[in-house]
């Protein structure tokens, strides 16, 4: 009956975890898509609420790891229990990293706004912004659900992630080799680039937990990354 207790206890505060999880991964998916947004729509007063708004992501994720060290020492749990402690604690913490970088970005427009625009470089930004995001979903939904299928699955897509952020490189290259005057805005929207392709290796970490989490195997991570290219701008 005491183990039972014990138990309920553990199920009950890991609910409550998970919950947190959720609203986190909640609001940096949505800080994902305004910073896209301001971006491409100039839009500064937008670009603050995200600079602001990322000391909530910061909070909960002090939260998060304050519930599940309490856990840990007030539950004693098993090996089992313990790696999905674990595993919210590394969520949580690539969850607070893109909320960082969804930040940077922000930053960046404001700068921006004052300076012509470069092609439609902001719509293709807002493109790979919506495919990290629906990535960042299905992670987060992999976990709640506990499919490693689907978590395989975002894995994957890193890949075309990887690929949007090449071409990207590539096109400011060359904008900023037939004009001199595009090498200040092409380096901060290099810049922006280069934060959303961390943002999908963030989420492929939280898609490799809840592999590892259900599965128990650490996926393999050989595969070769985008920035193999050595950029050095």
């Amino acid at each position: 009956m005491h183990e039972q207790h014990i138990a309920s206890a553990f199920d009950r505060d890991l609910e409550a975890i998970q919950a947190q999880i959720m609203k986190m991964g909640g609001l940096v998916e949505a800080a994902i898509m305004d910073a896209a947004r301001s971006l491409e729509t100039r839009d500064e007063e937008l670009a603050n609420q995200i600079r602001v708004g990322d000391q909530v992501i910061d909070d909960l994720e002090e939260m998060i790891n304050q519930e599940a060290a309490r856990v840990i020492a007030l539950r004693a749990p098993t090996a089992v229990d313990l790696r999905l402690i674990l595993s919210v604690m590394k969520i949580s913490g690539n969850l607070e990293r893109i909320g960082d970088y969804a930040k940077n970005i922000a930053k960046r427009t404001g700068v921006l706004v004052n300076m012509t625009p470069v092609n439609d470089s902001a719509s293709a930004l807002r493109r790979m912004a919506r495919e990290v995001e629906v990535m960042l979903k299905d992670a987060l939904d992999s976990y709640i659900q506990r499919d490693p299928d689907l978590a395989r699955d975002v894995i994957e897509r890193d890949h075309e992630v990887d690929q949007m952020y090449t071409s990207l490189f590539l096109e400011f290259l060359t904008f900023m080799m037939e004009d001199p005057r595009n090498i200040t805005a092409c380096m901060h929207l290099h810049f922006i680039a280069k934060n959303l392709e961390r943002m999908g290796d963030h989420v492929t970490a939280i898609a490799e937990q809840v592999v590892y989490l259900v599965t128990g195997e650490i996926p393999d991570e050989s595969r070769p990354k985008a920035d193999s290219l050595n950029q050095t701008f």
